[in-house]
């Protein structure tokens, strides 16, 4: 009797769950992205939390075209004592009809041969003269809300925020490092 009680709990967690994703719509990223416009330093306004990123109390992206079609990526966050962190990785454009699908690696050089290490980013928001950008993957379990300047007006920071929530994420873990008040 446990037993089928036990089945009956599982698929009815399962049908909800499918339920729930079906409500989710499908993350689309922007329809054109205009590389050397987007290269150069980006700063980080808000991101859902990322291990590589424990500590970090604000952050910087670093973008630069390389000769080999790559995008050189520099990462670098200020911590709790006032140090600093960098990591270093390539991107690479997986879209080409719109540029805003590309694929990042920090795996150290030697061993991207093997294919290990790429991940989504998407830019799935785009202020159209290049001021704020959204990263995302499909999934949604990473998000930066990024800006030229280090810090973000309020209101467009709020615009931003409700977009990202009809869109289905959660937001309730968002850390916010650069808003104007």
């Amino acid at each position: 009797m446990n037993e089928i009680i036990s089945y009956r709990v599982l698929l009815s967690v399962m049908l909800m769950a499918n339920y729930l994703n079906a409500l989710t719509p499908e993350l689309t990223s922007v329809s054109e992205l205009d590389i050397d416009r987007y290269v150069g330093k980006w700063h980080e306004i808000a991101r859902l939390p990322m291990k590589h990123q424990d500590g970090c109390m604000s952050s910087q992206a670093e973008y630069s075209k390389d000769k080999n079609g790559y995008i050189q990526v520099v990462n670098s966050c200020t911590l709790k004592d006032g140090s600093r962190k960098e990591a270093r990785g390539i991107a690479r454009i997986e879209d080409k009809k719109t540029n805003s699908k590309l694929k990042v690696n920090f795996v150290p050089a030697c061993l991207r041969w093997i294919g290990i290490g790429w991940a989504d980013y998407w830019v799935i928001e785009l202020d159209s003269n290049y001021q704020f950008a959204v990263v995302s993957e499909p999934k949604r379990k990473f998000l930066w809300i990024l800006s030229r300047t280090p810090q973000m007006e309020k209101s467009t920071y709020e615009s931003i925020i409700g977009r990202l929530k009809s869109n289905g994420f959660d937001l309730s873990q968002l850390i916010v490092s650069g808003i104007e008040s």
